[in-house]
């Protein structure tokens, strides 16, 4: 996706990095769009129930560990590290092993305690958390808390190799194996409902046999770098050089992005308490909002934090400040018109991915108020995925630590204040708020860095993003004054027909209107990409 290098002698880079981040985000998009109908699963078998609540609240702890223990600790520690023994062509391939075996150790160790201590702890921290007044639907959230909490352990495991493969610049298996896991999830989920006493159960199986299969799937391309998985002691293993510097560089981070990934969590014990259905509302709001983040905004981080972390090491700051400030236009460029068009088409859109069986009005009325303000919070969130790993490129963990914490602050005050009286969307509402405070804090802290010229990157992502709020509201405009008519051709259809096909015109009114309005305003990431596919046709000829 970054298209765009002004350097004509960073050819090759811009290549690479559009290359990688094509692919990565056409193998993202499917797994969003697997994701969006493992959720649409779920809506269909659980609805907004207590029982759809029970394996969310139940699903909660072993994901937010994976997050702490697996994404984070991967992208902020293993990665720098692990790049830094390949560049290093003094260090012998075998202390590169070394390294690799302590780490797979440690991670091991540390997530098989914590598994070990979650499965004994589950009646303790459901009960804890969740008030729910039914005592089968505590039994029933403690039971899904053990069956998904090895989920932890293995996907830990799955983050190494795909740390080990991305540090490599090797992207494509580690992006196709959340495609495997939403199959394993949707799979379970109708095939061993009827066999494991509730869809709730089945979905929970599927998500331990997803876990384990994204590992297996990257085995082989790790075994095929010549790496081996083999373990150490674990004295050995706190004591490896890697693994010191590793622990040196999440001791900062864990805090941080324990107090972020907090946010998901405790925003879902409050609500949770707020009210039958109002956490599987919200759950089903974030995926929508996560299949854009995911597809685009995690996408491009992944794919610049090697290269911005070489031009930091080079002291290339021009081309650093250029890559982040693309990035963050890019970001603007896809969701601010992607927020403008959710919020006039919100309802319809949850209307045809989720109305079926058991997603009842009141599910789509639930859902709706909490999507109206997590997708108001869009371009920040996105924003803030691309500024963190400007930092982590320096070797800078602390700094997205204290700015998460911030906004960890924030989130939770408001949650309290607002869900008593609006209820999920007053939980929606404190996230959104959170992130634009949490980007606030990024930015002041950036201008800190005296490598990092602030002021150019925030003027050119302000602008643009002001630039492209003002364009939005005129493409949308047209949607706004014929949606119900173009809607009311459709009625009586069946669902699919009577939301999708209107939704999809006024879809095509609004790019059709965007796309003339970067065309007129010689919009210079349009004119970018077109540039690119020019030159990729003409090269295939």
């Amino acid at each position: 996706m970054l298209y765009i290098m002004i350097s004509k002698s960073k050819k090759t880079r811009e290549k690479n990095i559009f290359s990688s981040g094509l692919m990565l985000s056409l193998l993202t998009f499917m797994s969003r769009i697997l994701g969006l109908i493992r959720e649409m699963t779920k809506a269909s078998l659980m609805g907004t129930s207590a029982l759809s609540d029970a394996f969310s609240f139940a699903f909660m702890l072993p994901n937010l560990f994976r997050r702490l223990f697996a994404e984070n600790s991967v992208s902020v520690a293993f990665i720098p590290t692990f790049r830094s023994y390949l560049d290093n062509t003094d260090i012998p391939k075998k202390d590169t092993q070394t390294f690799i075996s302590a780490t797979l150790t440690l991670v091991s160790f540390l997530t098989a305690a914590t598994v070990v201590l979650g499965i004994t702890a589950a009646p303790l921290i459901v009960r804890y958390f969740s008030k729910s007044e039914s005592a089968d639907i505590m039994n029933e959230t403690i039971l899904l808390t053990r069956i998904m909490f090895p989920y932890l352990f293995v996907i830990s495991t799955a983050a190494l190799l795909q740390g080990i493969l991305n540090a490599h610049k090797v992207f494509s298996p580690s992006g196709f194996t959340p495609i495997l896991f939403n199959i394993a999830v949707i799979a379970s989920s109708y095939l061993l409902s009827d066999f494991s006493g509730n869809p709730a159960r089945a979905m929970a199986i599927g998500v331990m046999a997803g876990g384990i299969v994204q590992a297996a799937f990257q085995l082989p391309f790790v075994l095929r770098f010549g790496w081996k998985l083999s373990f150490t002691g674990i004295r050995t293993a706190f004591s490896n050089p890697g693994t010191r510097r590793v622990l040196r560089l999440i001791a900062p981070t864990i805090l941080g992005m324990a107090a972020y990934q907090m946010n998901d969590f405790v925003s879902s014990v409050i609500a949770k308490n707020a009210g039958e259905g109002i956490l599987s509302s919200i759950q089903y709001s974030l995926r929508l909002q996560e299949l854009i983040l995911g597809v685009f905004a995690v996408t491009i981080g992944t794919v610049i934090l090697p290269d911005m972390s070489s031009l930091a090491k080079a002291k290339k700051w021009a081309e650093y400040n250029t890559m982040l400030s693309k990035s963050l236009q890019i970001i603007a460029l896809i969701t601010i018109p992607i927020t403008f068009f959710s919020l006039t088409a919100g309802e319809n859109l949850i209307i045809l991915l989720y109305k079926n069986k058991s997603f009842t009005d009141e599910s789509v009325k639930l859902t709706l108020s909490a999507f109206f303000f997590h997708i108001c919070g869009l371009f920040f969130i996105a924003s803030n995925r691309i500024l963190a790993p400007a930092f982590y490129a320096q070797g800078d963990a602390k700094s997205p630590t204290f700015a998460g914490i911030i906004g960890f602050a924030v989130n939770m005050v408001l949650a309290f204040l607002l869900s008593a009286s609006m209820k999920g969307s007053g939980i929606a509402l404190a996230l959104s708020a959170a992130s634009i405070v949490n980007t606030a804090g990024l930015f002041i802290l950036l201008k800190r860095k005296g490598a990092v010229d602030c002021g150019f990157v925030l003027k050119n992502a302000s602008l643009y993003a002001l630039k492209m709020t003002i364009l939005s509201l005129i493409a949308i405009t047209p949607v706004y004054l014929l949606k119900s008519r173009i809607f009311s051709i459709f009625e009586g259809s069946g669902r699919f027909i009577e939301q999708g096909v209107p939704l999809f015109i006024c879809g095509l009114i609004f790019a059709a209107g965007g796309i003339l309005l970067l065309i007129l305003t010689k919009d210079s990431l349009l004119e970018g990409l077109i540039k690119t596919v020019k030159n990729k046709l003409s090269k295939n000829k």
